[in-house]
C-alpha cells in the first residue's frame, strides 16, 4: 500500500506521548465537518458480549443522507476481529455505492494505527484482515482513517450492539430502522374526537375552507 493511498491522524490525548500535529488547529467536531463536497464520511464499530458478535457501520453522503449497514457474526472471534469486521463491512458497502472519496472514523485505536501503518499486525488472527482491509483501500481515490473516542461513535456502536444481541435465523434480512425525533410526548399528539364525533378542529377546517 502506498503512503499515499491512505492518511491517519489520531488525536493527541489518546496516546499522551503523542505530540499535537503542527498547524492541526481543529477540534475533532471541526475534523469531522471540514469534509469536501465529494467526500463521504463512514464511523464502524464492532462488538463482542455475551449474546454474540456484531457489526455496525453508517455511511454519510456529502449531503448528510445516512446510510446504515449491520451484520451478525455467527462464529467466535475477538473484539478486535470484530473491528476489523465492522471496518471492512463499511468499506464494502462504500465500495458498492461506488463512493471514491471516504473518510474513515473508528474507536479502535489498534485498527486506526494499523491500518496507517504506525502499528505492525503481529496476532496472525488478525494478519489476513489487514491484507484484505489494504486491498479495499486500494480501490478508492482518496481516503483517511482516523481515531474518535468511543462515546462519539454511539450511532455505529448501537448497531453493532443490536446486531450482536439479536437472535435472527441464517439468511433472515432486517431491514434498516428509520429513526424518528420526536419532540413532544405522544399523548400530546393524540387526535381527540368532540361528543358529536367530529374532531375539535372540524368548525377551524371548515371555516379555512370557504
Amino acid at each position: 500500500m502506498s503512503q499515499k493511498s491512505v492518511k491517519g491522524r489520531v488525536i493527541a490525548d489518546m496516546l499522551a506521548d503523542c505530540p499535537k500535529e503542527v498547524g492541526d488547529d481543529h477540534s475533532l467536531d471541526d475534523r469531522i465537518s471540514i469534509v469536501e463536497e465529494d467526500t463521504w464520511t463512514m464511523f464502524f464499530d464492532g462488538a463482542v458480549n455475551l449474546s454474540g458478535s456484531g457489526t455496525g457501520a453508517v455511511l454519510i453522503s456529502p449531503n448528510g443522507q445516512h446510510y446504515p449497514v449491520a451484520a451478525k457474526l455467527m462464529f467466535p472471534c475477538t473484539n478486535n476481529i470484530a473491528e476489523y469486521e465492522a471496518c471492512i463491512l463499511g468499506l464494502q458497502a462504500a465500495i458498492g455505492m461506488e463512493v471514491s472519496k471516504l473518510k474513515v472514523f473508528g474507536d479502535s485505536a489498534l485498527i486506526i494505527l494499523q491500518t496507517v501503518g504506525e502499528w505492525e499486525t503481529r496476532d496472525a488472527k488478525l494478519v489476513p484482515y489487514h491484507d484484505y482491509l489494504e486491498e479495499l483501500v486500494e480501490e478508492f481515490q482518496d481516503i483517511s482513517f482516523e481515531y474518535l473516542p468511543r462515546i462519539r461513535n454511539q450511532f455505529a456502536d448501537a448497531l453493532a450492539t443490536l446486531s450482536s444481541m439479536l437472535q435472527v435465523a441464517k439468511g433472515l434480512e432486517v431491514k434498516p430502522l428509520k429513526i424518528e425525533v420526536l419532540t413532544r410526548q405522544a399523548h400530546c399528539m393524540t387526535i381527540t374526537e368532540e361528543p358529536d364525533g367530529k374532531p375539535w378542529y372540524y368548525d377551524i377546517m371548515k371555516y379555512i375552507q370557504k
